[in-house]
């Protein structure tokens, strides 16, 4: 009875070992090819200094995730220049999909070029993260499963700096954008965030230029005859540089006190130099100099060893989408599409600004704003922002609601 016993207990230590060392010996997880990455955003022209700052943020991350790589596999990217047109970027996005069978579509700087291509990736159920565009119906009104954004919108960002005007008691406004998709929806949101912020605010007049407006003199002269409280300007690129550069012309910044999002930010900032005007409320998600953390610092370092340069707000986008990317992937153990989107919902991943998570209800990065106002400061070589607050994410976005109701309005 005793050697049976004994036997039987020889047996199952005996398959307790097999089966240790089965698991041991059982090769790792990996992809059996690549993960390829299509990228489509502006690379010509002005805006062309936004597009190539993401696209080096981008790069950077996937030096650092390609040195391990995710499951065996390197994250590859293909790159297609869309000259800041709606129409080019969407056969480039066709091209990409269909042609060259990328995993994941990547941009855009152009909030109408990133709607176009977000209707084709949800037709063909593939995903597109957009990291620059920042029109809140990308997410919002328009969002769906396929479209994620790993950069603020325009809810965001008219809310903080609606809330940042009222607390300094203006009521009395004159809005002045450019005449794009963009240009109206950052302006759209300013101005609902201020009436709830402050009821009583009223406008003085409002104005809208053609994209690419070469004389805003007359423009911000007009304004400047309104005598209005203060300015709010729903422009960006290539266009809120040339406002800037007016304003600095004219005088316009002493005189109005003026809103403008991304005005603090360098990408802005360094081409402009000594035409940058000085006391310019502004808002950003990320700069190179504050919050001056370990993590923080390490980016800008490994940016500027790199591409010789501090990163502005798109390389940020650029770094974190490479991360986010990696890290569904790590997380999915597939290149199935939809197993992608559903490892991607909700996922946290560190940053140079700390842990960022992408909210699973509108596929929206959760990110601080920074508000500053722009001044010289002599260890910069271009204005910066001075007293930056952050404001969290959290607090600035939609809620999920908010985003549920618009998507059935929008239906």
């Amino acid at each position: 009875m005793v050697g049976r016993r004994w036997s039987v207990l020889l047996l199952v230590g005996a398959l307790a070992a097999a089966s240790v060392m089965g698991a041991a010996a059982a090769p790792a997880f990996r992809f059996d090819r690549n993960i390829k990455v299509g990228v489509v955003d502006t690379y010509s022209g002005p805006p062309a200094v936004f597009g190539n700052d993401a696209l080096n943020g981008f790069r950077l991350a996937l030096q650092e995730i390609n040195r391990d790589g995710v499951h065996g596999a390197r994250i590859e990217f293909v790159t297609r220049d869309e000259k800041f047109s709606p129409e080019i970027g969407l056969s480039m996005a066709r091209e990409l999909v269909l042609q060259e069978r990328v995993d994941v579509l990547v941009g855009t700087i152009n909030s109408a070029t990133a709607l176009a291509i977000s209707a084709f990736a949800r037709e063909q159920r593939v995903p597109f993260i957009v990291w620059i565009s920042k029109s809140e119906a990308i997410t919002g009104a328009r969002g769906h499963r396929y479209v994620f954004s790993t950069g603020e919108n325009t809810a965001m960002a008219g809310k903080a700096l609606a809330e940042a005007m009222a607390r300094r008691g203006y009521t009395r406004f004159w809005l002045a954008a450019e005449d794009y998709e963009y240009g109206h929806a950052i302006t759209n949101s300013f101005w609902r965030f201020m009436k709830r912020a402050r009821p009583e605010s009223t406008l003085v007049g409002q104005t809208w230029w053609r994209t690419g407006e070469p004389d805003l003199v007359p423009y911000l002269t007009q304004i400047l005859q309104a005598r209005p409280q203060a300015v709010f300007f729903g422009t960006g690129g290539a266009g809120m540089a040339n406002v800037m550069r007016t304003m600095q012309v004219i005088g316009f910044a002493q005189r109005i006190p003026s809103a403008i999002h991304t005005a603090i930010d360098v990408t802005v900032l360094r081409p402009l130099g000594a035409a940058a005007p000085e006391g310019v409320f502004g808002t950003t998600d990320y700069l190179y100099y504050y919050p001056e953390t370990p993590a923080n610092r390490k980016f800008v370092q490994d940016f500027q060893a790199a591409y010789g340069s501090p990163p502005g707000f798109p390389a940020f986008h650029g770094y974190i989408t490479g991360y986010f990317i990696a890290e569904a992937y790590r997380k999915a153990r597939s290149l199935d599409r939809d197993r992608f989107v559903e490892a991607l919902e909700g996922l946290r991943v560190p940053t140079p600004m700390g842990e960022v998570e992408m909210r699973g209800c509108d596929h929206q990065a959760v990110l601080p704003i920074i508000f500053g106002v722009t001044r010289r400061d002599p260890r910069f070589p271009h204005l910066v922002a001075g007293d930056p607050t952050i404001l969290p994410g959290r607090d600035v976005m939609p809620t999920c609601e908010d985003v549920r109701r618009a998507r059935e309005r929008a239906q």
